[in-house]
């Protein structure tokens, strides 16, 4: 992928598991928004991950749209599903480097 090309995903996310969002080795991202259904009553959680350390950015029950989260393969971003069932999570933005 290029500097300037979309970058996007959407994924089925089981019950009290996350959905990664991480470029490969050596590429950064900016997502600009996170996507969660509307009105999702049990919440989505949105860290910023490290690997070992984590902070929880928020717990919301929609979309978080027009975002800039600068994100790298070592300094990312990971979504729990708090739901018990299954949810469709996703993302977009954009390559940087």
């Amino acid at each position: 992928m290029a500097s300037g090309d979309a970058v996007n995903g959407l994924s089925s996310v089981a019950g009290s598991a996350y959905l990664s969002i991480q470029p490969g080795a050596g590429v950064e991202w900016i997502i600009h928004n996170i996507l969660v259904p509307d009105g999702s009553t049990s919440g989505v959680e949105v860290y910023a991950w490290t690997g070992a350390t984590y902070i929880l950015i928020a717990t919301i029950t929609s979309s978080m749209l027009t975002h800039n989260f600068h994100i790298t393969n070592t300094y990312y971003l990971k979504l729990k599903n708090l739901a018990a069932g299954a949810l469709y999570l996703g993302y977009d933005g954009i390559v940087v480097k």
